[in-house]
C-alpha cells in the first residue's frame, strides 16, 4: 500500500471521519480508521457504538501507486497530520503492520493494527430520502438538541424526536423539565415515522453540517437512519422506546402575553442572576419575575445569605393579560431564548400553574416551553425560597413554606 495526499485535504477528511472514533471501547480495533486505497480514490472508516462514519476520497492531489487497506491508530495519525507542516504527505506500508508516514524531513512509522479485525459495517439500503439544506439542519439540531435530558433513567429522552406527519416535520426534544419543538414543511407525499436519533450523534452531525453546503439526504429504516451529503456517510443507531405526546401538553390558548427585546431579557436575567439563590442538588439558579400594575416587568432574586437584585424592563409591545408572577432556571431560560434568531420574543402563560412557551418574531416555526411532569414552575403567590425550590423541582411543599394566596397542586 503506497499513496500520497495534500496534508490539508487529509486534514479536512480526518476531522470528520474522527467524529466516528470511540472514547473507551471494549473492541480495541475500533479505535483504529480503517483506510481501503483503490484505484482511483480511497475510503475512510469510522465506528463507535452510537454512530458510523464513512468518507470517500477523491481528491485531484490523491495519488494511489499500489492499492491496499489497513487499520491505521486514530488518534496518533490525527496529531501527525495536524502538527506536520509539508504540503504533501506520503504514506507507505512496509512488514505487514508498519505505516511509514514522510512529510518533508520528518517521518513517523506507526504500527498498525489488524484490518481483518475490523467488523463489516453495514450502510443501510438507499431509498425514498427526506433532503435538508445542510444550514436548515444544523439550524434545527442547535434549538432542540439542547433541551435533550443528560438523565440515563429514561433513555427515549437522551435524544431528538423526528416525526413526519402530514407533509410536516416536527423535532422535538424534552428533558422533562422544558421543551424545544421546531416544525418544517415539506411538499412530498411520503409514509409517516417517528424515530428517536441519541442527542450525541446530533452533536456529531452538526459540527460535519456547520462544514458543508450540499444538500443533505435522510434515510430511514427500523433501528438506525443514515444522513448522506457530499462523499460523506453518517449512520447513527436510533434509541429504542415511545416518546411522550408532547402535542397534548403545548397551550393552545394564553391569559398572558408579554413581548421582549430578547437581547434586554437576556441581559436583565444574567445581572439578576449574580444574586440568585442556588439549589444544592440542582445547581439550579432561581429567578423571579413578575408583570405589574404599570406593565413594567420586574426581574428579581433574593438570597439570605447574599442579598437581593432586581431589574424592571419596559415590554417591547403590548402586553395581554393580568399580573403575574413566576419563578424560573435562569440557566434554562437563557439557553432557550439563544436558539432564537429573532430581536423580539414573547413569552406566553397559559395560567397559574402551567406551562409556558416562548416565542420569536421572526422563528414562527420554532417553539420553546417550560414546564415539570409533575409540577410547574409557575405560581401567583410569595413562597419562601425553600419553598420555591421545592415547586420548581416538583418536591412536597410544606404549608409553612406557601404564601398566604399560593394555590398549589402536588
Amino acid at each position: 500500500m503506497l499513496f500520497s495526499i495534500e496534508r490539508d485535504s487529509l486534514l479536512n477528511h480526518l476531522n470528520i471521519i474522527q467524529k466516528g472514533l470511540p472514547l473507551k471501547t471494549p473492541m480495541p480495533i475500533l479505535y483504529a480508521i480503517k483506510f481501503e486505497a483503490l484505484q482511483d480514490h480511497m475510503i475512510l472508516t469510522t465506528s463507535n457504538s452510537d454512530v458510523a462514519i464513512q468518507v470517500i476520497v477523491d481528491d485531484p492531489s490523491l495519488e494511489i501507486k499500489t492499492p491496499g487497506k489497513t487499520a491505521i491508530p486514530g488518534r496518533y495519525l490525527i496529531d501527525i497530520v495536524r502538527k506536520v507542516v509539508s504540503k504533501t504527505i506520503e504514506f507507505a506500508l512496509i512488514e505487514q503492520n508498519i505505516m511509514v508516514i514522510r512529510a518533508d524531513k520528518s517521518e513517523f512509522k506507526l504500527r498498525l493494527m489488524d484490518v481483518e479485525d475490523y467488523p463489516d459495517i453495514d450502510f443501510m439500503d438507499l431509498n425514498d430520502p427526506l433532503t435538508f439544506d445542510p444550514k436548515l439542519l444544523s439550524n434545527v439540531i442547535k434549538e432542540t438538541n439542547f433541551a435533550t435530558s443528560q438523565n440515563e433513567k429514561r433513555p427515549v429522552l437522551t435524544g431528538v424526536d423526528f416525526k413526519f406527519l402530514e407533509k410536516k416535520l416536527f423535532c422535538v426534544a424534552t428533558d422533562s423539565y422544558r421543551l424545544a419543538q421546531k416544525e418544517m414543511a415539506f411538499d412530498l407525499e411520503r409514509d409517516p415515522f417517528d424515530l428517536v436519533i441519541p442527542n450525541k450523534s446530533l452533536d456529531e452531525l452538526q459540527k460535519i453540517l456547520e462544514t458543508i453546503n450540499s444538500p443533505v439526504e435522510l434515510y430511514i429504516n427500523p433501528n438506525k437512519v443514515l444522513f448522506k451529503f457530499d462523499n460523506i456517510l453518517f449512520q447513527t443507531r436510533l434509541l429504542e422506546g415511545s416518546y411522550p405526546d408532547t402535542m397534548r401538553i403545548i397551550p393552545k390558548s394564553f391569559v398572558v402575553e408579554i413581548p421582549f427585546h430578547k437581547e434586554q431579557l437576556l441581559a436583565a436575567i444574567d445581572r439578576v442572576s449574580l444574586l440568585s439563590p442556588k439549589e444544592r442538588e440542582t445547581n439550579v439558579n432561581i429567578v423571579k419575575l413578575a408583570l405589574k400594575e404599570n406593565q413594567v416587568v420586574e426581574i428579581s432574586s433574593t438570597n439570605a445569605e447574599i442579598g437581593d437584585a432586581s431589574e424592571e424592563i419596559i415590554p417591547s409591545g403590548d402586553v395581554k393579560g393580568p399580573q403575574i408572577k413566576l419563578a424560573f432556571s435562569s440557566k434554562y431560560l437563557k439557553e432557550a431564548l439563544k436558539t432564537f434568531h429573532s430581536e423580539e420574543v414573547t413569552i406566553s402563560f397559559s395560567g397559574e400553574i402551567k406551562p409556558f412557551i416562548i416565542t420569536g418574531k421572526d422563528d414562527p416555526s420554532l417553539l420553546m416551553m417550560r414546564m415539570e411532569l409533575k409540577d410547574a414552575e409557575i405560581w401567583t403567590a410569595d413562597l419562601s425560597i425553600k419553598g420555591m425550590f421545592k415547586l420548581f423541582t416538583g418536591k412536597q411543599i410544606d404549608p409553612d413554606e406557601m404564601g398566604d394566596h399560593a394555590r398549589v397542586n402536588v
